[in-house]
């Protein structure tokens, strides 16, 4: 960190000089605009022509690339926040793998389509306008899908019925696509700190908080998957308990709900009070998993697994939103408030 004087050049302007480095680096010279930020603590940004516009395009060379890399590429530049994202190879045409690895990343993320294609290279263009969204929403969004995934698994289970595991299986797209955005908002607004308040931040400083939020919600997502998972291969697609034990696991499940939820909207609202809540409800229910497990009569193997696994899943997502309380905590506590003064 280096410090720079002010000057005053007239009778109510004050000037300070940038540094070299920085202007060589980012091509300002004499004549060039930039955009100055006010931010809070007194923090003033000015950025360059350059970080005020959003990179465009990358182009994949895709020669020593295998199908599953290839789609990974794709993905990791959607995140990364390019409008475009072109595919070739320097010497010859894709491959027949290559192609589909294409358009299977295109179905996995939203507002990406192909617009031109020829026998040597593919281009895919998002219209996903980084405006159009804030992180809140998304995060709202990814618990709302999660939560229906959890719900839709656990009516499988309770009636045998398969058609609802297959109803929470074909959400987990839905539940990646927005995870992926949240991470290129992310990202973007990172690289580009005047989207921060387009995409409803005051400024940049939550953002580590929010790709931690996002990560432990998708995770949430994957546990209902496996639950769902279980039930397709159960047998009867259900668990081998009594009527009383699947309504306690249920209200397992109704309680772990409201924690996932409650956590979110510690975070969107900055709230500490629901913060602590969220660790009330999480003590009444941490010991849950091993009291039911204990309760169980003798079963086989196999029939005891499954329902532990139910059981796991349901803890580990009530974990990850604590974690998420967590962060809520620490982004709450950062203003004032009645439990909190900053000097």
């Amino acid at each position: 960190m280096e410090t720079r004087k002010v000057q005053r050049l007239g009778p109510s302007t004050l000037a300070m000089t940038l540094p070299a480095e920085w202007t060589k680096e980012h091509n300002v010279e004499k004549g060039d605009e930039v955009t100055i930020r006010t931010g809070e603590k007194g923090t003033l940004t000015v950025l360059s022509e350059s970080a005020s516009t959003e990179d465009t395009s990358a182009h994949i060379h895709a020669d020593a690339l295998e199908a599953s890399g290839l789609e990974r590429a794709i993905v990791a530049e959607y995140v990364l926040g390019r409008r475009v994202i072109r595919v070739g190879k320097n010497e010859g045409g894709l491959d027949s793998e290559q192609i589909n690895a294409v358009y299977r990343a295109e179905t996995q993320l939203m507002g990406l389509g192909v617009i031109e294609e020829t026998p040597d290279a593919i281009a895919i263009r998002c219209s996903v306008d980084p405006e159009d969204f804030t992180l809140d929403n998304l995060l709202e969004r990814l618990e709302n899908t999660g939560s229906t995934m959890r719900t839709e698994a656990m009516k499988a289970l309770a009636h045998g019925n398969a058609d609802f595991a297959e109803r929470a299986l074909n959400r987990e797209r839905q539940a990646n696509k927005i995870f992926v955005l949240l991470l290129r908002l992310i990202f973007t607004a990172y690289q580009n700190p005047n989207l921060a308040r387009a995409i409803g931040l005051k400024s940049g400083f939550p953002l580590i908080g929010y790709r931690s939020v996002a990560k432990n919600l998708e995770l949430t997502a994957d546990h209902a998957q496996e639950i769902a998972e279980i039930c397709l291969n159960a047998e009867d697609h259900t668990l081998d308990v009594d009527s009383s034990t699947m309504r306690q696991i249920r209200d397992f499940t109704e309680t772990v709900d409201q924690i996932t939820a409650l956590a979110v909207s510690s975070v969107v609202e900055r709230d500490y009070d629901k913060t602590i809540e969220v660790r009330r409800l999480f003590t009444e229910i941490r010991d849950t998993e091993y009291e039911l497990l204990e309760d169980l009569p003798e079963m086989p193997n196999a029939s005891l697994l499954e329902v532990r696994e139910v059981l796991v899943g349901l803890r580990q997502t009530a974990e990850y939103s604590v974690r998420n309380a967590e962060i809520a905590a620490n982004l709450a506590l950062t203003e004032d408030s009645e439990h909190v003064t900053i000097d």
